[in-house]
């Protein structure tokens, strides 16, 4: 319909009309630039000393351009944005520093209580106002906004998404505290977020990042409920749409997108892609937890640098693994945070014969991913592993996708063999102990397949 979109949205594609995919990847040199100004104060501004400390690093890694961890991927997503004249915004509790201290996205001085935002200082800020000619010229950027927001999950949300219905030129985000902390702006989502286009005929780009990860800190601190967020998408799992590179418009045409990433990379270019496309869609992002510093959790300025884009899957990452796809027995599919789990596993045990395929985008569904990682390794049971209880997680979704991926394309169904915490009520246990044998169980179910 010609109203579609209003006047500030003209250019942008409905559902109907293609949008191709585009690289999201910056200039290295650029990179490095923002994330040394990421790091940097003026001169007389005094960092608390484990600020200061933190600061260093985040400049060390700008220039080695290696190990970049969570918040300088971050910080270079939403830096490559404003320069190029993009509006970013995030609010939530505690979204300044970060609930898990890994933004620092705003600092205070300590001794005169001044607040400083590096990445208002890479060019000359402009008015959100300003014309688009000025915003991307060499010498201005847009406006970073960053506040803490008062407890209300319900108002602060239902705001940003208004926000970002309101301008689309801005990442908008909302950051929960805790990812189930959500559950008090469900209305938003259910009646709003997740059917708006639909009802209304109105986008939105709005960004929910929803801390998740079972690490034994209790039913109200482990999981964002993605299995909600899932059940909604708007997607027929017994359908395979056209998966071609330049064909592709599962995103245009679904509701929202699930991410979990595994990678600062994956995070930097999913971040980029909300507004390096022609269309806007809202999106959640299972975010990290321990992951933040995970030492193995680290990218290279390279995965971020020209022709880079998002990943929708990742393939087994040990070479000897992966070119061997004859000797594998076991092919273990999963997200997030549990891949590094299961590779610290794999390594303690020296096995040489599962391999681990994360997805990085569960929905929409990566149908042709999967199938060519199952074509690929056509000897093994191909396992679905996950934190959560059976009834929770991605399995549910996950499931039926898997098996029309293999029918459909392999022409060889595959049902996957779950492994993953007991059916449950309740998220995640508030024991110590009852969470480190439910986390040896996952591994046992993996690695030691049980007996019939």
């Amino acid at each position: 319909p010609e109203d579609w979109l209003s006047s500030r949205w003209t250019g942008f594609k409905s559902p109907r009309q293609h949008s191709r995919i585009r690289p999201t990847g910056v200039d290295i040199e650029k990179l490095r630039y923002i994330g040394d100004k990421a790091g940097e104060v003026p001169e007389g501004f005094k960092l608390h000393r484990q600020m200061a400390k933190i600061f260093k690093a985040r400049q060390a890694m700008a220039k080695t351009g290696t190990d970049i961890d969570w918040g300088t991927a971050e910080a270079m997503a939403f830096g490559s944005l404003l320069i190029e004249g993009n509006h970013v915004r995030l609010t939530g509790q505690d979204v300044q520093r970060g609930t898990f201290s890994h933004r620092h996205a705003v600092v205070k001085c300590q001794e005169t209580d001044a607040e400083y935002t590096p990445l208002n200082s890479l060019a000359r800020v402009l008015s959100m106002s300003a014309p688009v000619e000025e915003l991307v010229k060499s010498d201005t950027q847009a406006q970073l906004t960053v506040r803490n927001s008062i407890l209300s999950e319900f108002a602060v949300l239902g705001f940003e998404h208004g926000y970002s219905l309101e301008n689309p030129n801005a990442l908008v985000l909302w950051e929960a505290q805790f990812g189930d902390f959500v559950n008090g702006a469900q209305v938003m989502l259910d009646q709003f977020i997740a059917a708006g286009e639909d009802k209304w005929l109105r986008q939105s780009g709005l960004v929910m990042l929803l801390p998740h990860g079972y690490d034994g800190a209790g039913a109200e601190h482990s999981s964002c409920r993605v299995e909600r967020y899932l059940q909604m998408v708007e997607e027929d799992p017994h359908h395979i749409p056209p998966m071609g590179h330049d064909e592709r418009t599962q995103i245009q045409k679904a509701n929202w997108q699930i991410i979990n990433c595994s990678t600062p990379a994956n995070y930097f270019h999913c971040l980029r892609r909300q507004i390096h496309r022609d269309f806007r869609k809202p999106m959640v992002v299972v975010a990290p937890k321990n992951l933040l510093r995970n030492k193995r959790a680290v990218s290279s300025v390279k995965d971020m640098g020209p022709g880079t884009l998002f990943h929708r899957a990742f393939d087994e990452a040990d070479e000897n693994i992966r070119n061997n796809p004859g000797n594998v027995k076991t092919l273990v599919f999963c997200t997030g945070q549990i891949y590094y789990e299961l590779v610290g596993e794999r390594e303690n045990l020296g096995r040489d014969d599962v391999a681990i395929v994360r997805l990085e985008q569960i929905a929409p569904f990566a149908f042709d991913k999967v199938a060519k990682y199952c074509a690929k390794y056509e000897n093994a049971e191909v396992v679905w592993a996950q934190q959560e209880p059976k009834n929770m997680g991605a399995y549910s979704y996950v499931t039926p996708r898997m098996m029309t991926a293999t029918r459909e394309l392999n022409k060889v169904e595959k049902r996957p063999r779950f492994v993953g915490r007991m059916v449950s009520s309740a998220p995640a246990t508030g024991m110590s102990k009852i969470h480190k044998k439910e986390y040896s169980d996952i591994m046992d179910g993996v690695f030691l397949r049980p007996e019939d």
